[in-house]
């Protein structure tokens, strides 16, 4: 299975369906629509945990935000402050939304495995708990 790479908090947020947009530069890679994801919790600039897969997610669709206005008007999907210096709202970069159609929480996170790619990780073996 192949698996995005989210920082927490953000991870967390997805994984808890707080969050139900993913913000990123740029279109989700239409090979990863509607594709079962391992969902690998990096813990960004905390540094206090390894790079761990709490679940499975699944994106439908992705589109771009037209302006700021609609983005701000989306931030109870997003989650994103605008005030956000690396995840805000720049003028010179697009912004496009990944929706999630599908979360699979696991009662206990996985390890990562050791060779990440930057976004997307190829070979995550892990194993899906009956019942969920």
């Amino acid at each position: 299975m192949t698996g995005i790479n989210i920082q927490s908090p953000w991870s967390h947020m997805l994984i808890n369906k707080e969050k139900c947009v993913e913000t990123r530069s740029y279109s989700l890679p239409e090979k990863y629509v509607g594709e079962e994801l391992a969902l690998i919790e990096t813990p960004g600039k905390s540094g206090k945990f390894k790079a761990r897969v709490i679940g499975v997610i699944t994106f439908s669709h992705s589109f771009q935000y037209s302006d700021e206005q609609e983005w701000q008007t989306d931030y109870n999907r997003h989650l994103v402050e605008q005030e956000d210096k690396i995840y805000g709202w720049k003028e010179d970069k697009e912004k496009h939304g990944w929706v999630v159609s599908d979360i699979i929480k696991f009662d206990e996170s996985q390890p990562a495995p050791e060779k990440k790619g930057i976004i997307f990780t190829n070979n995550c073996q892990i194993v899906i708990p009956t019942g969920v």
